[in-house]
């Protein structure tokens, strides 16, 4: 069959309304808030029978095109209305007519008031993923998501997405689906949404066309309040290191690298849904009840047409004709493959049908090219970066090491000689180095920078081994950072400062003396891998004069005398270095740039607490190097600096590792020795990982599929299960060295726990198919390298049983 002279496009999405109501009376619902008003006259509930036809129909149109997958949504009105028994008979006339035709990717979109356990129970036997509808906090959803009587719906909808959020739950969780208003703070919504962790944000327009324009502001001259919206939200996910998908932006950064959409409001793929309305009959995308009473109507229903009849239909054909379909405007516009003409909807205009630009015409062409200059920026930068690695510059820095395949097989059995180790840190060193460079390329110049960079270029010809250890410390990293994905004030100021700091702290270690202007900020001079210097709020800059004793700085209102190796000035902060058997470490608990693991970082410890961490280091190193001495190696070449964190109020062990801080973990001081040196081993992993990783592509970059670990009730992408799984083969040893230890029997389940969860973690890295060949080769080495002791039949048992309850809600290290 065609369409309009072109090849069918088949259907694979449907959306079948189970409830023609709602119990919100939401003022910018499509469904009854605009044009079209069928929704009166149709039943409220979709009988058995029609859900019968509906699914044999849309298993004959996937069986006639060989179709590997269709996406059913169960929607309304609210679906939940339809309640638990109609579901279920939704849920299970789809599998039947499928099984052995297609796959079912079966969702349900709902406003989560009602949402219950049964419900869910419900979903999670047939894999039914749940989005719900959510404008952002209460001040922000109550403009528009109210019940009847005006009374806010948000504390409910909060309600059920707790429950979602369960671990045993979370697994359903599709994502959020907001509708943008502009009177609303962008920032303060995508905070309230981002807080409730969802795995997908999707942010839509209001539906509005020619003849009923959206909501604008009065300053709105140039039509672009709706692209500034979004531009605001974009930068705050950018900065926040993009948590979570966004399904506008990243429907836009596809198209404009090629790809196609997310979104049927963006690009030019066809149009290949259809909706089953509650009487039966086939409508067009609901969007189009926004344009005129009607307009979504194809006059076919379930009972006496065929999906091959739909989507021959001339509505649905005239929304696959690309580019083609648009208007002449739309088609000379330098962005229109990425913004498709926006959603068809939008375009109409009464006289002139769709054939117009979208009413947001203005808003896409900001939107698109404001995300591709940020994405260019974004670009050149990693290029520059990727340039300097293949080249020397002033700091003439060492080619970027790579590691032999024996160096990847050592790592990849969990372990790391200090040679190996060695080699990772003398890349991360020269990364450093590139990213110092790259923040000085970028940042305006200024007379203090400039004078500053003198002084630690000087440096570098004359004691270079200064310069590496301050660019070695890795909240050096962490800093640099900040700045080169930054663009406001703040962040040049930072750079600025960071440069300064970094040249004075250079200066002091080489004995050389010097002077140096650092910016303050906070009241707080940061000299890396020395400490900190207390100089009083009002200070906004001070002279740093180093010579070989130590150094002065010198302030408005007052003079410092410190001698950075122990003054005893009750405004300088050392650091306080561990000295233990065969290793040297800091508790870095004074760096400003230390707060970037997830969790807060604990203040300046008091000499109290600073012992009591020694005294567990002492014990925890001493375990390790008796009972995993494997590990003792790399830890002593690699780790540099261990962070305290804030205890939990439940007092459970804490622990991180940043991607961007190479040499550090962070953690919250545990209860015992031993908790601490499973802690050190299992953070350490991380980060060899990660310097493996700035190394080798050990999958592929593009994948964006998310996998389940044994250990974690939510879905990871490829890289964080690969970092989970290489931890987790520390874990293991841990426990095997506390059974063989004679830690009884609840050590010998632990270890049988861990080993067979970290077993099956690796299948589902193997089979994957998201790993390069070192990638796979990686893999191989861990599978090889994982424990294979034999447990007793008690043992055995006990850990399924433990892994079992642990699904159900409890998380181990991760």
């Amino acid at each position: 069959m065609t369409a309009w002279g072109r090849p069918l496009v088949p259907l694979r999405q449907f959306v079948v309304k189970m409830h023609s109501r709602c119990d919100l009376a939401c003022d910018h619902c499509y469904v009854y808030e605009h044009a079209d008003q069928s929704w009166s006259a149709r039943p409220k509930v979709i009988s058995p029978d029609v859900l019968r036809s509906a699914a044999e129909r849309i298993a004959e149109h996937a069986a006639a095109h060989g179709l590997d997958t269709v996406h059913v949504v169960l929607h309304g009105g609210e679906p939940l209305l339809a309640g638990h028994d109609r579901l279920r008979g939704a849920a299970e006339a789809l599998t039947t007519a499928l099984d052995g035709v297609c796959a079912l990717d079966l969702r349900i979109h709902t406003n989560a008031v009602t949402l219950d356990e049964r419900f869910l129970d419900l979903f999670d036997e047939f894999d039914i993923k749940v989005g719900v509808s959510l404008d952002g906090d209460k001040a922000a959803n109550d403009l528009h998501r109210r019940y009847a009587n005006g009374r806010s719906s948000h504390d409910r909808v909060l309600r059920g997405i707790a429950l979602l959020d369960r671990p045993r739950y979370r697994h359903l969780f599709a994502g959020i689906l907001c509708t943008i208003d502009v009177r609303n703070d962008p920032v303060a919504v995508y905070d309230a949404l981002a807080e409730l962790g969802p795995p997908r944000l999707d942010f839509l327009l209001p539906h509005a066309t020619w003849d009923e324009p959206p909501l604008r502001p009065a300053d709105d001259t140039d039509g672009t309040a709706y692209a500034r919206w979004l531009l605001a939200v974009y930068d705050r996910w950018a900065a926040d290191g993009r948590p979570m998908d966004v399904r506008i932006f990243d429907s836009v950064l596809r198209t404009l690298r090629g790809d196609s959409s997310l979104t049927e409001s963006l690009g030019l793929a066809p149009a290949d849904l259809a909706v089953i309305e509650t009487d039966g009959s086939f409508e067009q995308a609901d969007s189009l009840k926004t344009a005129y009473d009607g307009a979504p109507v194809t006059g076919m229903d379930v009972i006496t047409h065929s999906l091959d009849e739909v989507a021959a239909h001339p509505g649905l054909a005239a929304r696959q004709q690309g580019l083609n379909g648009l208007s002449d405007q739309c088609r000379a516009c330098p962005v229109v493959r990425s913004c498709g003409g926006g959603l068809y909807a939008h375009r109409y205009r009464t006289g002139s049908g769709f054939l117009n630009p979208s009413v947001y015409c203005s808003d896409l062409l900001r939107l698109i090219t404001d995300i591709q200059d940020r994405q260019d920026r974004q670009d050149r930068q990693d290029r520059h970066m990727s340039e300097q690695l293949d080249q020397s510059d002033q700091f003439d820095q060492s080619v970027q090491p790579a590691l032999a395949d024996e160096h990847l097989d050592e790592l990849a059995a969990g372990l790391g000689s200090t040679a190996t180790t060695d080699l990772l840190a003398h890349h991360q060193l020269s990364l450093g180095r590139e990213l110092l460079g790259l923040v000085w390329h970028e940042t305006p110049p200024s007379e203090p920078g400039a004078a500053a960079w003198d002084v630690l270029t000087e440096l570098d010809q004359q004691a270079p081994e200064a310069v590496d250890a301050v660019l070695a410390h890795p909240y050096t990293r962490t800093w640099a950072l900040h700045c080169v994905r930054g663009h406001a004030k703040g962040v040049a100021d930072s750079a600025v400062r960071g440069v300064a700091e970094i040249a004075a702290a250079a200066a002091l270690r080489a004995g050389r003396a010097t002077t140096v202007v650092v910016p303050v900020h906070g009241g707080l001079l940061r000299l890396p891998t020395l400490g900190a210097l207390s100089v009083g709020e009002t200070v906004e800059q001070v002279v740093v004069r180093a010579d070989a004793d130590g150094f002065r700085v010198l302030a408005e209102d007052r003079t410092y005398t410190v001698a950075w190796k122990g003054d005893k000035d009750p405004a300088w902060q050392g650091l306080r270095v561990h000295e233990l058997d065969g290793w040297s470490v800091v508790l870095e608990d004074t760096d400003p740039w230390r707060d970037c693991h997830g969790h807060p970082a604990h203040p300046r410890l008091a000499e109290s607490e600073a012992a009591a961490w020694g005294a567990q280091l002492d014990a925890a190193w001493a375990w390790i190097r008796t009972e995993l001495p494997q590990y003792a190696d790399a830890l002593a070449a690699g780790l540099r600096a261990i962070t305290p964190l804030r205890p939990s109020p439940e007092n459970a062990d804490i622990s991180s590792a940043a991607r961007d801080a190479f040499g550090a973990v962070a953690i919250a001081r545990p209860s015992t020795p031993e908790s601490l040196a499973l802690l050190l081993v299992h953070e350490f992993q991380h980060v060899k990982l990660g310097a493996v990783m700035d190394l080798v592509d050990l999958h592929d970059p593009t994948c964006t599929q998310r996998f389940y670990a044994p250990w974690r009730p939510d879905p990871r992408p490829l890289e964080g299960l690969l970092q989970g799984t290489y931890a987790h083969l520390a874990v293991v040893d841990f426990w095997r060295a506390r059974w063989r230890a004679g830690g009884g029997p609840q050590a010998e389940v632990q270890f049988s726990r861990w080993r067979d969860q970290t077993g099956e973690a690796l299948e589902t890295l193997a089979e994957s198919g998201g790993l390069t060949a070192a990638g796979e080769r990686f893999v191989a080495g861990m599978r090889e390298a994982l424990a294979r002791d034999q447990v007793s039949p008690d043992a055995l048992s006990e850990a399924r049983r433990a892994a079992r309850e642990h699904r159900r809600g409890s998380l181990g290290p991760g």
